[in-house]
């Protein structure tokens, strides 16, 4: 799902609100979210999960194209927990779409324990 298709799809629950108010909303929530994640903040929503940022050192890497080892800079990239709700709900054991998908294809790969 894309943010026009989740935008869309609370102002068709919600028809008493305005499709731009709805609109508005989401950008005010993912923006928010955003700046709190920029100033190094975490953001917890409860049931569904929590952002927050994880600190990558500096290290040596390669350019793919020459073999050149080059360095790769420290840098700070979003991390995404997700919320034992949401675990919940996305194991249940009732078929849904993504069961669906993953039992087409075989199933799911099971771990290997030594």
């Amino acid at each position: 799902m894309i943010k026009s298709e989740l935008i869309e799809k609370i102002a068709s629950a919600n028809p008493h609100l305005f499709h731009r108010d709805v609109e508005l909303i989401v950008n005010v929530i993912l923006d928010e979210i955003i700046t709190s994640l920029a100033r190094g903040e975490r953001v917890e929503l409860r049931g569904f999960g929590a952002f927050s940022v994880k600190q990558r050192p500096s290290r040596a890497g390669r350019n793919p194209r020459t073999g050149e080892q080059v360095t790769v800079g420290e840098k700070y990239v979003p991390y995404f927990k997700t919320g034992k709700e949401l675990r919940l709900r996305m194991n249940k054991l009732s078929e849904t779409p993504v069961a669906a998908k993953s039992s087409a294809r075989g199933g799911a790969r099971k771990k290997k324990t030594s």
